[in-house]
C-alpha cells in the first residue's frame, strides 16, 4: 500500500512511508520535546505548556478549542478525501489521541543542557514526549490532509498525576461533537529499550479508591478501661479483619490489593481513645470485584466497631477507574506494530500493573488501547526508572511514537469504512 492520490478513496498509509516520513521530522521533534521539557508545569497549572500547544497548532493551521477542565485543549484535524460509505453504511472513523501534559514535583539532574528551569519541577514521567508524539501526529495528519478520510481529535490532558484531568475532559464533552470511535494512548516505558513495545489484553492498570475508616468508642482514664470503649481495640480488630479481605474473600484469580498506610487516635498515654482514623488505598483491576471489596470492608468496619459496643464507617472517595484495552483495538496495535518492528519486538505484560493511568476514563466511552514504548538506551546510559530525576528517554522514540500513532489511525479509520466488525 502506498499514499493515495488525492480522490482515491480507502487508501492506507504504509509503514515503509510513515518511516521515511517521521525520520525526517525527527529534528524538529527533538526540539519540540527539549522545549516543553525545560517548562514542566504541575497538574491543573500548565498555562505555558498550553501556550506552547497552542502556538504550534496555529502556526500548522490546526483547529482547537480551549480551555477543557482550565488547561486542557482539544484539536481537530479533518481528513478531506471523500468518503465512500461501505455496504454497511458506515464511514471512515473518529480517532482520539490522548498525550498527558503535566510534570512532577522533582528537583532534576542538572547536567543534561535541555535541563528544567522551573525549580523543583521535572518531565520525569516522559508526558514532554507525549505531548511531542501527538503533536507530530498532528503535523503530519494535517499536511497529508487531502490524503485520508475521517477525523482525528487529540486529547492534551492536563493533571493525570494528580486530579484526574481524562475524567474531567471526558464530563466537558471533549468525546463528542464529533463523537470518538477509537481511542488511543502511549507512554513511555523505560524497562525496555527503544524499539521495544509493550502491549496487554484486557485489564492493563488498576482501579483506585482512597479509604477512610473512622473508628469511634468513648473515654475513659486509661485505669478504668471498663468505663470506656477503646477505640484503639476496635482499630486493632478491624485492620486484623481486614487482611482476609485479599486471602480469604476474593478469588485468587482476581487482583486486589488494600493497604492501610496512617492510623491517628488516642490523646493521652492514660487516657482510653474515644476515636481512631485509619487511611488507606484499594486497587482493584474488576468493577465487580472492586464493588465486592469495598462492600466488605464497611461491613467488617460496622460489624466489629458494633461488637466492641463502638461505631464504624468506611468512607470511600473513588479515584482513577480500572484501565481496559478493547482486545480487538488491542489486535490492531499488534497489526501495526509488528509491520514496523516485527512482532518480536512485542512484549505481553503478563500481569496488569495495580497502579492507575486515568486513561481509562476515555476507555469508558470509545472503544480503545494503550501501549508502552520502550524508551531506555542502555548505550547511551539512558535507563533511570520513571518519576526519577535522572528520567530521560531516547529521543529516536519520537519519531517513531508518531509513526505507530498514525499508522494506527489509518488503521482505525479504514476499519470503520470497511465495515469490520
Amino acid at each position: 500500500m502506498k499514499v493515495a492520490e488525492s480522490g482515491q478513496a480507502g487508501a492506507m498509509w504504509t509503514d515503509p512511508w510513515l518511516k521515511e516520513q517521521t525520520d525526517a521530522m525527527l529534528p524538529m521533534l527533538i526540539e519540540i520535546r527539549r522545549r516543553l521539557h525545560e517548562h514542566p508545569e504541575l497538574g491543573t497549572g500548565e498555562y505555558e505548556t498550553g501556550k506552547i500547544i497552542r502556538e504550534y497548532l496555529e502556526q500548522w493551521g490546526i483547529a482547537y478549542s480551549y480551555p477543557c477542565a482550565d488547561t486542557g485543549i482539544v484539536a481537530v484535524i479533518e481528513g478531506k478525501l471523500k468518503e465512500e460509505k461501505s455496504e454497511k453504511g458506515r464511514q471512515a472513523a473518529v480517532v482520539g489521541l490522548r498525550a498527558d501534559m503535566d510534570a512532577l514535583p522533582l528537583e532534576e539532574d542538572p547536567s543534561r543542557p535541555y535541563c528544567s528551569k522551573n525549580p523543583g519541577v521535572m518531565h520525569a514521567c516522559g508526558h514532554d514526549a507525549h505531548m511531542t508524539i501527538a503533536l507530530g501526529a498532528a503535523w503530519l495528519l494535517k499536511k497529508y490532509q487531502d490524503h485520508w478520510s475521517g477525523a482525528v481529535k487529540i486529547f492534551f490532558q492536563p493533571a493525570e498525576e494528580t486530579c484526574g484531568g481524562a475524567e474531567r475532559m471526558v464530563n466537558e464533552g471533549c468525546m463528542e461533537n464529533p463523537h470518538v470511535d477509537y481511542v488511543l494512548g502511549l507512554h513511555m516505558m523505560p524497562a525496555y529499550e527503544y524499539g521495544e513495545v509493550e502491549l496487554k489484553y484486557d485489564d492493563l492498570n488498576a482501579s483506585s479508591d482512597e479509604i477512610k475508616l473512622v473508628i469511634k468508642g468513648k473515654n475513659s482514664h486509661g485505669a478504668y478501661p471498663d468505663q470506656g470503649i477503646d477505640a484503639i481495640a476496635e482499630a486493632a480488630a478491624v485492620i486484623q479483619s481486614l487482611q482476609t479481605l485479599v486471602s480469604r474473600r476474593t478469588s485468587p484469580y482476581q487482583n486486589v490489593v488494600l493497604s492501610l498506610g496512617t492510623i491517628n487516635g488516642g490523646t493521652a498515654a492514660n487516657v482510653v481513645a474515644d476515636e481512631v482514623v485509619l487511611t488507606g488505598t484499594l486497587r482493584t483491576t474488576n468493577p465487580q470485584t472492586r464493588k465486592e471489596a469495598k462492600e466488605y470492608i464497611s461491613r467488617v468496619t460496622e460489624e466489629i466497631c458494633r461488637a466492641y459496643g463502638g461505631q464504624g464507617e468506611a468512607v470511600f472517595t473513588p479515584g482513577y477507574d480500572a484501565l481496559i484495552n478493547t482486545n480487538e483495538i488491542v489486535d490492531v496495535v499488534i497489526d501495526t506494530v509488528s509491520e514496523a518492528l516485527g512482532r518480536e519486538h512485542i512484549h505481553f505484560k503478563p500481569f496488569p500493573s495495580l497502579g492507575v493511568e486515568d486513561f481509562s476514563f476515555f476507555l469508558n466511552r470509545a472503544p480503545g488501547a494503550f501501549y508502552h514504548l520502550g524508551c531506555a538506551c542502555k548505550e547511551k546510559g539512558i535507563e533511570a526508572p520513571l518519576h526519577n530525576r535522572s528520567f530521560d528517554i531516547d529521543e529516536r522514540v519520537l519519531a517513531l511514537g508518531v509513526r505507530l500513532q498514525t499508522g494506527l489511525v489509518m488503521r482505525l479509520t479504514e476499519k470503520a469504512c470497511s465495515g469490520e466488525e
